[in-house]
């Protein structure tokens, strides 16, 4: 079977150079490997997805000079995908409603660091300091029943215990250089956000599910997401999912080294080619010339 990549940007913003970086590295690797290339579009986020990034990023990998295989696979219409697998989870007791607002967790971590530092992941985000796993089947039956808002939060201490001893074998680098078989720790994210009650799904979770069912053996993306791969690699065990090869590469950082965001015009890729700038010449730019 030929290897299987895939390029999986969200509609919420235009492509920069670091997009352009990651999905050029995809591309390149099926052709060299004679394997294949996807593109995914990862709209569930409705609220900051537009139509017309989406047109957008179709037509900037187009000039890049990129080919990938149709029909794309856009996620908000494959939530029934991501509902079956919150209900696997779910018959297997690893997920509980949490009903606190962002508000009321930043108060409840406010309150906690009063004592001392409060643990964080590995994004820098404090972890789910509430106690929600502790409410009754009847008080979580009343909440949801009243119509109060959740988020579906993996219980990640019974989680670990089901899947102990994980890793994955990197063969780019981490952020300290890490490379071949590494160790998962994904006890280090707490209890991870998996769906909503407004939407049957999170990255995390629709990110593993679409890679196994696009059969994605090779990911390819950046190192700002090489910690979550421990979250990723507990969700395939626990969902009885195949264990893809992980590629992570450096991050293309603007002047100041900060890692490029949706809104660093100067890095754009619509504005470098109203510029002038040529396919070519954004190669050289991500040192891939």
């Amino acid at each position: 079977m030929p290897p299987v990549f895939r390029f999986a940007p969200s509609p919420n913003g235009f492509l920069h150079l670091g997009h352009a970086y990651s999905a050029l590295l995809n591309f390149d690797r099926a052709r060299q490997t004679g394997g294949r290339l996807l593109l995914r579009i990862e709209d569930i986020d409705a609220a900051r997805c537009r139509p017309d990034y989406e047109t957008a990023i179709y037509e900037d990998l187009a000039w890049l000079g990129i080919a990938w295989e149709t029909p794309v696979r856009r996620q908000s219409e494959h939530l029934a995908d991501y509902h079956a697998a919150l209900e696997k989870l779910s018959a297997l007791r690893l997920l509980y409603p949490a009903f606190e607002s962002r508000a009321e967790i930043a108060k409840l971590v406010a309150a906690r660091e009063a004592g001392g530092p409060w643990p964080r992941d590995p994004d820098g985000a404090p972890l789910y300091p509430g106690d929600a796993k502790s409410l009754s089947a009847d008080e979580r039956t009343r909440l949801i029943a009243s119509g109060v808002p959740y988020a579906l939060r993996l219980d990640m201490a019974a989680a670990c215990r089901r899947a102990a001893g994980l890793s994955w074998n990197e063969l780019g680098e981490g952020p300290d250089g890490e490379r071949g078989i590494v160790p998962a720790r994904p006890e280090a994210w707490g209890d991870v956000i998996l769906g909503r009650k407004e939407t049957p799904t999170s990255y995390h979770l629709s990110v593993v599910v679409d890679d196994a069912l696009q059969g994605v053996s090779e990911i390819v993306r950046g190192q700002d997401l090489f910690y979550a791969t421990s979250v990723h690699r507990l969700l395939q065990v626990l969902l009885g999912l195949p264990e893809p090869a992980y590629r992570h590469h450096r991050l293309i950082r603007d002047e100041a080294g900060r890692k490029l965001s949706k809104s660093s015009r100067s890095t754009g890729l619509r504005e470098l080619r109203a510029a002038g700038v040529t396919p070519a010449v954004i190669r050289q730019l991500v040192g891939l010339g």
